[in-house]
């Protein structure tokens, strides 16, 4: 399974940005996608997941502010993030995980929210 992240970019603080993670693997639809990140110096960690059934979960700072979606028609998982704070600034990657088929990690894509 490869997973590709885009959609990184420099914002200002309450800007927005769409993260996108396209998968080549078939049976996309039966994996749990999540996005993490990771901030210099800092621990990489969960921002939020979808199930093959839909149920989401976030972290509390991704709480009202991001948003994560799925399309398994086009393989891809998608990250909405609005309302950035500087300390969102980090390198945002997509993981993929099915108990039987093993997990996957994205090379990541850089955030940068300054002003």
């Amino acid at each position: 399974v490869q997973l590709v992240e885009s959609g990184g970019d420099s914002v200002q603080p309450g800007g927005s940005l769409r993260l996108s993670c396209a998968a080549s693997a078939t049976m996309f639809e039966i994996y749990t996608m999540e996005w993490h990140r990771q901030a210099p110096g800092r621990q990489r960690e969960l921002v939020a997941g979808i199930s093959n059934s839909g149920n989401t979960n976030y972290a509390d700072f991704a709480q009202g502010r991001f948003s994560i979606s799925r399309d398994n028609n086009k393989n891809t998982v998608y990250l909405q993030m609005n309302s950035l704070k500087p300390e969102d600034t980090a390198i945002y990657y997509c993981r993929a995980d099915e108990h039987v088929l093993g997990d996957y990690w994205g090379q990541g894509t850089q955030v940068t929210v300054s002003s």
